[in-house]
């Protein structure tokens, strides 16, 4: 028998006391779980609803460059975007509770907001720069380089005739069905036929310093800051035209490099780090046995066979990895000076 104050009166009701702790612990955690799952299903609707606004607000904000893309919209999200979108349509497939559809929802989230965020920082398509064009928008940064490549083909816009190719916006993504209007339009179909002459003369021949095939050149025309563009319908074709009369002359140059490397070189002039140099004419550079050394001497085998422009031309990434190329004569905008007068020797002991 227990007595009060004794030591088995006193474990019993410390074991008492355990128990309704124990049962108050399991009856809160309970309400807690509880109160969680509620929580969470409002969270989740309240994700669910704010994914349609952003996705809403996105489209609203980029009514250019979502059609500009089209089909090739997925495939072409920046790991950035696209990893955390796939993964949440993965979960949401695999996991049917409240749970997993929150998880589900937020990456998704998260990824179309990295892409938002992409958007406007990167491309800003849409600003109120000078324009006598209301339909005019303007793709890319202020601060960084687009390429027009043409593709050869020409087209009738206007009453003349305009090149039609790419557009290579400063992350690397490309914009097809462009046309180049305006300012420069005849010259830029000039140096392309130029460059297409050449390598139909040449392509296949044998390089004789470093004795490789010689390789397709490409020429491409750098905008420097934002380009504006006018989308309209040709013929029931969907095109881009790239107003080059509301361009500053300064801010265009023409360049040549590699056929394969003309998104590198657009990307390489976007990278902080990358510098020009050029090449001496005892460069062992010529020598090497790689594309590297066969493009730096063909930009000058082109110039001596009358292309407008000038070879031994380097971009320098910051990993020491080089670009040759060559710059057209005939459209040299100053503000590019840095990529066509070329003033550092690049030295290389192998």
């Amino acid at each position: 028998m227990q007595k009060p104050g004794d030591l088995d009166w006193i474990l019993g009701k410390m074991k008492d006391k355990v128990k309704d702790r124990f049962e108050k612990i399991k009856d809160e955690a309970n309400r807690s779980i509880e109160y969680l799952d509620k929580k969470l299903k409002g969270i989740g609707d309240k994700t669910y609803e704010k994914l349609r606004e952003t996705k809403n607000k996105i489209s609203e904000y980029i009514p250019i460059y979502i059609p500009i893309v089209g089909g090739a919209a997925i495939t072409a999200l920046p790991t950035y975007a696209k990893a955390p979108i796939l993964a949440g349509l993965q979960i949401i497939k695999l996991y049917k509770d409240t749970k997993g559809k929150i998880l589900g929802y937020g990456l998704i989230l998260g990824g179309i907001t990295a892409l938002g965020l992409g958007i406007m920082f990167l491309f800003n398509p849409i600003h109120s720069l000078p324009s006598n064009n209301e339909h005019l928008q303007y793709l890319g940064s202020q601060n960084g380089y687009e390429a027009f490549v043409p593709n050869g083909q020409t087209i009738d816009y206007n009453g003349h005739t305009d090149s039609e190719g790419e557009l290579i916006s400063l992350n690397g993504t490309t914009i097809p069905n462009v046309i180049w209007d305006g300012q420069y339009a005849g010259t830029i179909i000039q140096n392309h036929n130029q460059i297409v002459q050449l390598n139909n003369q040449f392509v296949g021949q044998t390089d004789p310093i470093n004795n490789q095939p010689y390789v397709p050149l490409q020429d491409l025309y750098v905008i420097k800051g934002q380009v504006p563009v006018e989308q309209v319908t040709i013929n029931g074709q969907t095109y881009y035209i790239i107003e080059a009369n509301s361009i500053n002359p300064a801010d265009i140059a023409g360049f040549y490099t590699y056929q394969g490397w003309v998104n590198n070189f657009v990307e390489a002039m976007n990278t902080p780090g990358t510098y020009t140099a050029v090449l001496p004419g005892n460069s062992p550079v010529y020598d090497w046995a790689n594309i590297t050394g066969t493009v730096a001497y063909e930009t000058i085998k082109y110039e001596q066979y009358g292309l407008n422009g000038a070879g031994r031309h380097l971009l320098v990434l910051s990993n020491e990895t080089i670009i040759p190329y060559g710059a057209f004569d005939n459209i040299a905008g100053s503000s590019l000076n840095n990529y066509i007068v070329v003033q550092q020797v690049y030295n290389s002991s192998s």
